[in-house]
C-alpha cells in the first residue's frame, strides 16, 4: 500500500456520490467554521476537514464583511506577523485546495491581513503560488524591495510571464498572421504574385467538367508585404494601481505583437507623465519592471504623445487601455480622439485587459467615446486577438459589447 494510500485509509474522504446529505452537511460546517458554530450544526470536523478548517480560520478569522460589517462567527485564529507561520499555510493552503482558489486566498490574505510586507523576504516569495495579481502587487512594492528579494521577484514575475506566453503568443500570432494576410490579398495581381491555390478555391463553381479545368474569374494574389501591408500598433495603457492586471497583460501582448514583422509595435504606458517602452518590448518582464503602477491619471496627454507618433493613420490601430477616470482635461481627451479618427485611424477603448469581469470605470467618458463610434468594452486575454485582428481588418468587433 502506497503513502498516499495509507493517508487516504486513516484519513477518508466522503463521497458526495454515495452520501449526498454527509456532503451538504460537511460543507456547512466548513462554511460556518469547526468550532462552535459548526459543531453545534452537525457535529465536530475532524481529520482533514478539521485541518481545512484551521487553514480557513488563519485566513479568514472575524474579519468585516465587507456588504455590512458583520463578523464571522467561530473564527477567531490569525496568521499574525511570524513569517515561519505564513509560509506553513502558504503550504496547507497548496495542499488542499487548487490552484485557482490557492491565488484568490493569497490574494485576500495580502488585502485583509496587511501580509504585503511579508512579501519583502526572499523565503516568502518562494512559497507563494505566482498569478497576475500578486505580480501587480509586486511591482507596487519594487522600489520598496530589499536587495536580497529583488532576484526573487524577478523570477516570480518571469514565471508568471512565461505562463501567459505560453498560453496566449501562439494563438495571438495565428490569428493576427492571419488577419494582415487576408488584408495583404489583391485581386489584380501580378503573375507571379497569384496565390494559386486560393485562387483555385474562389473558382471552383467555375469548373468545366468536359473540359477538366477552372475558368479563373477572380485571381487572388499576395501585395508586397514590405510596401503594402505593414500595419502600426500602438498600445496605450494606464498604469494606474487599479490597472495592474492589464498592464501584466499589455506587456505580454505588447512583446508578441512587436515579435510580428509585419506590425510595427509601440507600447506606451502613462499615469500623469507618458513613458514609452518600446525600445524594451523584447523582453516583458523588463517592460514590467519599468512601470510605476499608481499616481494619477492624465490621458489625454498620452494621448497625444500617442498621436505624434502616427505617420500613416489609414494603417494605425491604436489601443487606449484604462478605465478612462481622466484626470487631465476631458474635452481635449475627447477631441483628441475624434481628430484621429477622422484622419482614419482605428481607435479601440478597453476598459480592461482581464479575467475580472465588468470593470469598474468612467461612465460618462465611456458614453462619450461611444458617441464618436469608439466603442469603450472590457477584454478578456483570451478575446484580446480575435479583437486585434478584426481592429486591423477594420471589421466589427467580435463580441464587443459597450458598457
Amino acid at each position: 500500500m502506497t503513502t498516499s494510500e495509507q493517508a487516504r485509509e486513516q484519513d477518508p474522504e466522503p463521497d458526495p456520490e454515495h452520501d449526498p446529505e454527509q456532503e451538504r452537511l460537511r460543507r456547512w460546517r466548513l462554511v460556518l467554521g469547526g468550532e462552535p458554530w459548526g459543531a453545534a450544526r452537525g457535529g465536530r470536523l475532524t481529520g482533514r476537514d478539521a485541518s481545512i478548517d484551521r487553514v480557513l480560520t488563519a485566513l479568514y478569522r472575524g474579519a468585516p464583511d465587507q456588504a455590512d460589517g458583520a463578523r464571522t462567527p467561530g473564527r477567531s485564529a490569525g496568521l499574525g506577523g511570524s513569517a515561519p507561520q505564513v509560509a506553513r499555510w502558504l503550504g496547507d493552503i497548496r495542499r488542499y485546495f487548487p490552484t485557482s482558489v490557492v491565488q484568490l486566498m493569497q490574494q485576500d490574505a495580502i488585502s485583509r491581513l496587511g501580509l504585503t510586507r511579508l512579501l519583502l523576504e526572499p523565503e516568502m516569495l518562494a512559497a507563494v503560488e505566482p498569478d497576475v495579481h500578486l505580480v501587480g502587487t509586486l511591482l507596487s512594492l519594487r522600489h520598496a524591495l530589499p536587495e536580497t528579494t529583488r532576484e526573487t521577484a524577478r523570477l516570480v514575475v518571469a514565471r508568471v510571464v512565461a505562463e501567459l506566453e505560453r498560453r496566449l503568443a501562439d494563438r495571438t500570432r495565428a490569428t493576427l498572421g492571419g488577419a494582415l494576410d487576408r488584408g495583404a490579398r489583391v485581386d489584380r495581381p501580378r503573375h507571379r504574385d497569384i496565390d494559386w491555390d486560393r485562387t483555385i478555391r474562389v473558382n471552383l463553381r467555375h469548373y468545366l467538367p468536359e473540359q477538366r479545368t477552372v475558368i479563373p474569374e477572380r485571381l487572388v494574389g499576395h501585395a508586397r508585404a514590405q510596401r503594402a501591408t505593414k500595419k502600426e500598433v500602438i498600445l496605450c495603457v494606464d498604469q494606474s494601481g487599479s490597472m495592474a492586471a492589464s498592464v501584466v497583460h499589455s506587456a505580454v501582448f505588447g512583446a508578441v505583437l512587436a515579435s510580428m514583422r509585419t506590425l510595427d509595435t509601440r507600447l506606451v504606458v502613462f499615469d500623469t507623465s507618458v513613458v514609452d517602452l518600446t525600445e524594451q518590448l523584447s523582453d516583458p518582464v523588463d517592460v514590467l519592471f519599468a512601470t510605476q503602477l499608481g499616481g494619477g491619471t492624465d490621458i489625454n496627454r498620452a494621448l497625444a504623445y500617442c498621436e505624434s507618433k502616427i505617420t500613416r493613420p489609414a494603417d494605425t490601430v491604436v489601443v487606449l487601455i484604462s478605465d478612462l477616470h481622466e484626470g487631465g482635461i476631458r474635452e481635449r481627451m475627447l477631441r483628441r480622439v475624434a481628430a484621429m479618427k477622422a484622419a482614419g485611424v482605428q481607435f479601440l477603448a478597453l476598459l480592461a485587459l482581464s479575467d475580472e469581469g465588468t470593470p469598474a470605470h468612467d461612465h460618462a467618458h465611456a458614453a462619450a467615446l461611444a458617441a464618436l463610434g469608439v466603442p469603450a468594452f472590457a477584454c478578456t486575454p483570451d478575446a484580446f486577438p480575435d479583437v486585434m485582428a478584426a481592429a486591423l481588418e477594420r471589421r466589427p468587433l467580435p463580441d464587443a459589447h459597450p458598457l
